[in-house]
């Protein structure tokens, strides 16, 4: 069966927890005592710019970089890509943890920020 196309409603819900996720990496590095060209060098990129879009929610931290990531912050790995999973995948979120919300897998978790 074909996947359905995304309502407004829904392409609303993922804007907003992208904008959120950004704002729990933002809290995190800052909280790491990083700039974002630090963070930006230590998890290999080329541009720091990219780190900036992932903090203002137009993008979003790739599934082979959460590792990098989550050390260069500080952050347990599992804890780190449960949370991001919670914001990036919220249905598939629901279907392995039982809950709906990022925040839930910060309570599961203990993620710092």
């Amino acid at each position: 069966m074909p996947r359905a196309a995304p309502d407004a409603a829904q392409a609303a819900l993922t804007k907003e927890l992208r904008k959120q996720a950004g704002q729990w990496l933002k809290a995190a590095r800052e909280s790491a005592g990083l700039t974002q060209a630090e963070l930006a060098e230590q998890v290999g990129l080329r541009y720091y710019t990219f780190v900036s879009q992932v903090e203002s929610g137009l993008g979003r931290v790739p599934i082979d970089l959460q590792a990098a990531w989550a050390t260069a912050l500080g952050e347990d790995r599992q804890t780190f890509a449960k949370h991001l999973l919670g914001y990036y995948e919220p249905e598939l979120f629901r279907l392995l943890f039982g809950d709906t919300t990022a925040a839930a897998s910060r309570r599961a978790g203990g993620a710092k920020a």
